[in-house]
């Protein structure tokens, strides 16, 4: 039989089932959002950060007031070329989902480690503006020399790279097929 612990600790978790279950049907909007952010490289040299936001109201109920605030581009390393790091919306349904995105041009050389965006958006039935933040974005490594890469190596890899596979394993095959084995010449032996 299980003891009066094991009997009381199950009915814990299965009031806090039940009690996280009723607040997680409860009508209020659930914010998630996702924040990336993607080198490309100019041929001049300079490079371009190009940084797109969705904001995914997964959510019963719409969120008000909507704003979103990406203060982790110090101007001091880097120059707004189109959009803005900060936006609003009136709304976001249910469901719904919003994007936002711009692009940057790196001023200065090295590794940059940004921070999570931050979204504020109203509920009705609360007066305090609520915040969610938006998934942390990989390190981008800023004006890197990155290595180049011999394209025509790759070209040929790709063109003969199945033909030499299949001629490699041939070769290997018929190795084995002609080679004798040692088990076998051992068994050919008569012993006396």
């Amino acid at each position: 039989m299980a003891s009066p612990i094991s009997k009381s600790l199950i009915s814990v978790l299965i009031a806090l089932f039940l009690i996280s279950s009723s607040f997680a049907s409860s009508d209020v909007p659930f914010i998630v959002a996702h924040k990336k952010a993607s080198l490309k490289r100019l041929k001049s040299g300079a490079e371009r950060i190009s940084v797109s936001i969705d904001i995914h109201n997964q959510g019963t109920s719409t969120a008000y007031d909507v704003s979103l605030t990406d203060d982790s581009w110090p101007q001091d390393k880097f120059d707004v070329i189109s959009g803005n790091i900060s936006q609003s919306w009136e709304r976001l349904d249910a469901g719904g989902i919003l994007s936002h995105s711009f692009e940057l041009d790196a001023k200065v050389k090295g590794m940059f480690h940004g921070s999570p965006a931050l979204i504020t958006f109203r509920i009705p039935t609360k007066a305090a503006l609520q915040e969610a933040y938006s998934t942390p974005m990989l390190p981008l490594d800023v004006l890197a020399e990155k290595p180049t890469e011999n394209k025509l190596e790759l070209r040929l890899l790709a063109k003969y790279g199945s033909q030499i596979s299949v001629i490699s394993i041939i070769v290997l095959f018929v190795y084995l097929i002609t080679s004798p084995s040692k088990s076998a010449a051992k068994g050919s032996k008569k012993k006396r």
